[in-house]
């Protein structure tokens, strides 16, 4: 516990020095320089909550109005600028009203801090009706017929801008209590807060300091990683269940230097260095690389995204294992003013894995992962994803965002499945005013492939199934 409070009054005060150079108050609760938003309609995750903000529109691939001359205007659904159109109580279903936020401290302000947060519950029924009550592979839903209130979050952000004075300094701290905290776990910080038993615990996502010189931000600290598509926030995601691409083919988090560097308006680049999958302190000597580009079309309307890390993750979890590696590509396409596609495309490998009692040998999988969203109204939106993994070695599906250091954790305990495993879900997002969000989903998932080989099982319905069917919703409120 010491060393957590240590590490937050460190980045606090590293945060609170940005009184040498003011800059926007406004939050950036985003996952750096990859991931995009897709269930609210801003580029910031938290602009939503901010009514000053005046970030565009229309989801994923819509950039600032600086960087796309020429860009075709699109229907813009975000509550300031539909409020400023049609004005407040207009009965015409576009108003939303401005959202409430927390009330700014004079002192932070002065700072150009800002804090903040929502609550996400939610819900999920199983038609197969699992004895054990865990969804199988599913996550961050993880429970069957029970609430559970996934996210408490609260955060503290100062962003920084090394155009306006030249240099800046800021950082941003999370701190979570709710079901997800497994997903987050890293070694040697949450395992000394939680035990590893609790269905609920604490986890500290991101705490980071930043300095930003012209087009260049370092950043040092935890913070998430560059891979994935859908997010650790769940306000930064469009379905409440996730993946099984972010939950076992990505690291989520990571502890490190990141910088982020961009060359022109369309093309940015990343690179550093952070402790390996699963780390708040590196069981090893060696650090993981992580890097890649971005790139933005003129007009906006596409984006893509490649992305990798790699290094040696010797003993995790009592495994020998060698180097680790894993890419993703992410490629984002606006097809008409309403309609959105996204796929995205996850490689890992690993060098010389074995569980106890098997010989050592390679592992590889893979996934290919699609979403199509539709905008009906400003309060209605409509989402699909399919989705394919191979576990080609039965080494990924196997736990809480497949982290081996901690198979005693209170939740899903399937080990080892080799083979394919597919999910098609259906969602609704509808949003009743500025701070809330509801989403309903309903989802199915099969596999084939090989049973455990330990225990012969299967992947759902407490090990007797291949396929399961769900029905889940959950509702965010921001502050």
């Amino acid at each position: 516990m010491y060393k957590t409070m240590t590490v937050l009054g460190l980045l606090l005060a590293v945060t609170l020095s940005a009184s040498l150079a003011q800059g926007d108050a406004g939050p950036r609760l985003r996952q750096p320089f990859a991931a995009q938003t897709t269930s609210f309609e801003n580029e910031s995750l938290t602009a939503m909550a901010d009514p000053a903000s005046d970030s565009p529109s229309d989801v994923v691939v819509s950039p600032p109005a600086e960087t796309s001359p020429g860009h075709a205007a699109t229907e813009d659904f975000s509550p300031r600028r539909c409020n400023r159109r049609c004005g407040h109580g207009c009965g015409c279903g576009c108003c939303l009203g401005e959202p409430w936020t927390l009330p700014q401290p004079c002192g932070l302000q002065r700072l150009g801090i800002r804090m903040g947060g929502w609550i996400e519950q939610g819900f999920t029924a199983n038609a197969e009706d699992p004895k054990d009550r865990f969804n199988g592979p599913v996550g961050l839903n993880t429970r069957s017929a029970d609430y559970q209130m996934n996210q408490l979050w609260f955060w503290l952000d100062r962003p920084t801008d090394g155009h306006r004075y030249g240099w800046d300094v800021g950082g941003h701290v999370d701190l979570v209590y709710g079901t997800d905290w497994p997903y987050g776990l890293g070694h040697n910080l949450e395992n000394h807060i939680n035990g590893m038993d609790q269905f609920y615990g604490m986890v500290l996502p991101q705490a980071y300091g930043e300095v930003a010189v012209s087009n260049l931000k370092v950043r040092g600290g935890r913070f998430a990683g560059l891979l994935s598509y859908e997010q650790v926030p769940s306000v930064g995601n469009f379905f409440y269940s996730h993946s099984y691409t972010m939950c076992y083919t990505e690291p989520q988090l990571v502890t490190g230097v990141m910088a982020d560097y961009q060359i022109a308006d369309a093309v940015s680049v990343q690179g550093g260095f952070h402790q390996g999958w699963f780390m708040w302190e590196d069981i090893n000597k060696y650090k993981d690389f992580m890097g890649g580009v971005r790139w933005t079309s003129r007009d906006g309307q596409t984006k893509l995204s490649y992305h990798l890390t790699n290094g040696r993750q010797d003993g995790l979890g009592g495994w020998a294992t060698k180097n680790w590696y894993a890419h993703s590509i992410v490629f984002q396409r606006r097809i008409s003013r309403r309609t959105q596609y996204v796929l995205q495309h996850n490689l890992g490998y690993a060098d010389d894995l074995y569980l106890p009692g098997q010989p050592a040998a390679d592992a590889e999988w893979y996934t290919i992962n699609q979403y199509l969203f539709y905008q009906i109204n400003p309060r209605w939106k409509a989402g699909l994803r399919f989705e394919w993994m191979r576990d080609d070695d039965g080494v990924r599906v196997a736990g809480p965002a497949a982290n081996p250091m901690y198979p005693q954790l209170r939740t899903w305990d399937g080990w080892g499945y080799a083979g394919d495993f597919y999910e098609l879900t259906a969602g609704l997002n509808w949003r009743p005013n500025a701070n809330w969000v509801i989403r309903p989903e309903v989802r199915w998932d099969w596999y084939h492939g090989l049973r455990n080989p330990v225990n012969h099982s299967r992947p759902f319905d407490d090990g007797n199934s291949d396929d399961q069917l769900t029905f889940a919703v959950d509702a965010i409120v921001t502050f």
